[in-house]
């Protein structure tokens, strides 16, 4: 990326890592990400989203390299009072009730707004007598991000907070999420494996895959670089001469490519569309295991030398 100063990033790392034994869970992770985005933190499992996350809260300690949010160490107190998290499991006290959670909410947080955490819980059904343990999984994922919210987080970090809530629940908590981020100009880093839920809610891409960074970029930006493309098998070595070849499948009739184009394709043999957001990431994610191109540059990897 380009390098904005510190007064318009939310996130940086630098070579950032954690090693759990002889297992890296993270390594070579350097990022820039920018303020006032909603970020999609992609990946298949193993790949690291959830150790970034723990280590950009402040809840780990990386074992190698450098992060900061808005400038500051994630454990600083400054950056701790500008941070909302919801974990996976949607942590909460299950002898808690509702009003018991607001009221913690309260107690932890010096910017705590309980009125707007109550009023957003409104109209969801949900009493505020009711114990958290007896809780249906939307009504805990609610809950969850109204403690979040009400902190008044600059940024809020979501461990796939829509994962096993039925479609309802999930529009529900992505409709609540996205009219707070568009009345304060929150930054978000939401990380999901429901792409075709959530791929509109999406600015900013950030794919990890084999523990590393492979992609870090504005999604309209990445969609207007990438095309798939259906043509002659005969005429496939000169598309990987003048582009890079993300995934490819070829057979004697036909060869379909995913290319992150380095011009136009003038080439009338071949069939040229735009490349969806799910289908480039999930090409992404396979990659490694499909063999990508030597000509393919991921974006955030380590040298080979270093690897």
């Amino acid at each position: 990326m380009s390098g904005p100063d510190d007064a318009t990033l939310t996130i940086e790392t630098t070579l950032l890592g954690r090693r759990y034994g002889r297992r890296w869970a993270l390594r070579d992770c350097s990022l820039s990400l920018p303020r006032g985005h909603v970020i999609g933190l992609v990946g298949p499992n193993g790949a690291g989203k959830t150790t970034l996350l723990h280590i950009v809260a402040g809840l780990l300690e990386p074992t190698t390299g450098q992060v900061s949010v808005f400038g500051t160490r994630p454990r600083d107190p400054r950056a701790l009072a500008r941070i909302g998290f919801v974990a996976q499991d949607k942590p909460l006290y299950g002898r808690f009730t509702v009003a018991d959670m607001l009221r913690m909410g309260g107690w932890l947080n010096p910017r705590w707004d309980r009125a707007s955490a109550l009023a957003r819980l409104a109209g969801l059904d949900i009493p505020l007598d009711q114990r958290c343990g007896s809780l249906s999984g939307g009504q805990r994922a609610q809950v969850a991000l109204a403690v979040a919210l009400g902190k008044h987080p600059d940024l809020l970090l979501l461990d796939e907070p829509v994962a096993n809530l039925d479609p309802l629940a999930r529009r529900q908590f992505m409709q609540m999420l996205l009219e707070h981020v568009a009345a304060t100009g929150m930054s978000v880093v939401l990380s999901s494996h429901l792409l075709a839920d959530l791929e509109e809610a999406w600015d900013y891409l950030v794919l990890l895959s084999a523990s590393r960074v492979q992609l870090s970029a504005p999604t309209d930006e990445l969609l207007h670089e990438h095309r798939m493309l259906s043509g002659p098998p005969s005429k496939a070595d000169a598309i990987a001469a003048a582009h890079s070849i993300v995934q490819s499948s070829i057979n004697e009739h036909q060869a379909n490519m995913l290319i992150r184009a380095r011009g136009p394709i003038h080439d009338p043999d071949w069939s040229v569309r735009p490349a969806s957001l799910q289908e480039l990431v999930l090409a992404y994610m396979s990659a490694p295991l499909a063999g990508v191109a030597p000509a393919l540059s991921l974006v955030g990897s380590a040298p080979e030398g270093s690897r």
